[in-house]
This record gives C-alpha cells, sequence and structure tokens, in this order.
C-alpha cells in the first residue's frame, strides 16, 4: 500500500508483523502511587551508557504521569504471564491487586516472575508524532534466565509451546499446514471435497519451508504467524503441525478464499480439517485464538489471547 495518507488500521496491522516481546512499563506518580502500561515498544538502545527506550501513545492516561517521573521500569514478561500483559492493558481501577510486586531500589514497581526487569532514570523525552520516545539509563537490572512472552500478528506466542510442537514432530515425516487468511477468508484447496493446504518435510525450518510452499501454491506474498494446531493423525501416525498464515491481497493461482459463510456448507476432505476450519472461524469471530495439541480426535487447546490496546 502506498500514498500519502495510509489507513491506520492497515499500518497497525502491518507494523504487528513484526514479532516482539511485552513489557509493563511501571513507575510511580507524584503522590507515589504505582502506575503501569503494557507496551512492546521496548528496545535497547546502548551498553555504554546502558540505554534503553520505550514509546507511549499521547493520549494514553498515563501520560502526565510518566512523562514527569524522575524513574521508571521495564517489566519483560515471561511466557506464563499473558495475564498480567492484559490487565496493564486494560483500564482496569487497580491493575496492581493482581499482581505480585514489590518496589525496586529507586522505587520503581518491579513485578515476580518476570523474564527480566530495568530499573531506569529518565534520560530523555522525545516528540515523535502521536507518541512520545523515553530513553532510560540503566541504574539496575535482573536476568532470570526464563523464556519471554511472544507477541506478533494480534496474538502471544511462547516458546515453550512453538518448543513442544516442534519436539513432538522432531522424528520422522512431518505433515506442514496453513489455515490462511486474506481479508477474512480461508484458503482451501481443491475442487468439491476442500482441504487445508499441505506439504511435507523433514529438518529444516518449519515455518520457512511451509512459506515457500504456500508463496509457490498461490502466487502470493506469505507471513507465517502463530502455531495453531499440532496432532497426530492416528491412521498413518503421521504429526501434523498446523500454522495460522496472511496472505497478500490477489486472486490465487491455485484454490480458492472461502469466507466464513461460504464455509458452512462446504465439504472437506477430513473431519480434522473440518474441526480446525470451525474453530477457527468461531475464534475469530471473538477474537481470541488458541494453539490445539492432540490426535485428529481429540485435544486441548491452550489459549493465546488477544491482547487488548496498549493505555
Amino acid at each position: 500500500m502506498t500514498a500519502d495518507v495510509f489507513d491506520p488500521r492497515a499500518l497497525r496491522d502491518a507494523f504487528g508483523a513484526f514479532a516482539t516481546g511485552v513489557t509493563v512499563v511501571t513507575a510511580s506518580d507524584a503522590a507515589g502511587k504505582p502506575i503501569g502500561f503494557t507496551a512492546n515498544s521496548f528496545t535497547s538502545v546502548s551498553l555504554d551508557p546502558p540505554l534503553l527506550l520505550v514509546c507511549l501513545a499521547k493520549s494514553s492516561r498515563n501520560y502526565e504521569s510518566m512523562t514527569s517521573a524522575g524513574r521508571f521500569a521495564i517489566n519483560v514478561l515471561s511466557e506464563t504471564q499473558k495475564d498480567v500483559s492484559n490487565t496493564f492493558a486494560r483500564p482496569v481501577e487497580d491493575r496492581f491487586a493482581a499482581v505480585d510486586w514489590r518496589l525496586g531500589r529507586d522505587g520503581c514497581p518491579i513485578f515476580s516472575d518476570v523474564a527480566a526487569w530495568f530499573e531506569c532514570s529518565m534520560q530523555d523525552i522525545i516528540e515523535a508524532g502521536d507518541h512520545v520516545i523515553i530513553i532510560g539509563r540503566v541504574t539496575a537490572f535482573e536476568n532470570s534466565g526464563l523464556n519471554g512472552l511472544g507477541y506478533a500478528r494480534g496474538g502471544y506466542f511462547t516458546p515453550r509451546l512453538a518448543g513442544k510442537a516442534v519436539s513432538a514432530a522432531v522424528e520422522g515425516e512431518i505433515r506442514l499446514g496453513a489455515v490462511l487468511e486474506q481479508q477474512g477468508a480461508v484458503f482451501l484447496a481443491g475442487n468439491e471435497t476442500l482441504s487445508l493446504p499441505n506439504c511435507t518435510v523433514e529438518g529444516g525450518d518449519p515455518a520457512r519451508t511451509l512459506a515457500a510452499f504456500l508463496e509457490q501454491l498461490t502466487g502470493l506474498n506469505v507471513t507465517i504467524g502463530f502455531l495453531y494446531s499440532v496432532y497426530e493423525d492416528k491412521s498413518d501416525g503421521r504429526q501434523n503441525i498446523v500454522y495460522h498464515a496472511l496472505a497478500s491481497d490477489g486472486a490465487p493461482r491455485q484454490g480458492r478464499f472461502l469466507r466464513p459463510a461460504e464455509l458452512a456448507a462446504a465439504k472437506f476432505s477430513s473431519s480434522a480439517t473440518a474441526d480446525i476450519i470451525n474453530r477457527f472461524v468461531l475464534e475469530s469471530s471473538i477474537g481470541n485464538f488458541g494453539m490445539y495439541f492432540g490426535d485428529e480426535t481429540g485435544g486441548t487447546v491452550h489459549p493465546i489471547a488477544k491482547k487488548d490496546a496498549h493505555s
């Protein structure tokens, strides 16, 4: 998309293609009350001197308190802290009541069980459109060694679940599939009987292999997103890894995109495919996605909560 004026939603979605960690920025206001907000716009800047930055919307309820604070902390959330992220992204009356925290050496709220934390003195505040860039000088930090929580394309992901999926299928041939989405429609292969696009692979990078296959199949640009289903097909003993993916605009070279209303009457090649499609239609309608682990008849869905807008 090229224009002097962009569609803000489309631009936000494009920014969201970049996978990030998730942090909660905390400080104390003038009255000593703890304040905090969820942010994934955190970046390390320099080792000498030790600097980092985070971006804050000028529309944030925390804007005045945050920009007038002399010190702040960055809490890098661990993979078990999705609820913490959501709490600090919503207009909750007392966000800190739902989290275990303490005051750090410099008086900033530090959370328990985070992947890492940094206390900072305010180094600079730079105007940047509808945001400000807050640069902090690190005065104290701790690295717990825990895996961080990830975020991309509107959903959380965790190294633990992703690693579980790959290790579950590390031996033998893997069948890779995709729920390939384009503007809310799902790509399906076949004519009368429809199936998710899939290919087989042994070793290598499954996401890269799948992206190349989908681009060759459709002739469209494809971005692989989060893991959606990992299951064993007991009929052939093969492991299946299904990703959510996004396709660029345009007509596909093969297959077709069907909207949710059209999917209701579709005939699928297997019950597993039907289950994946039906679950995707339901989850996309409410904006909360899950990651399925099991076999073709039963398993467990681990929630990948859709993050609320930053406050």
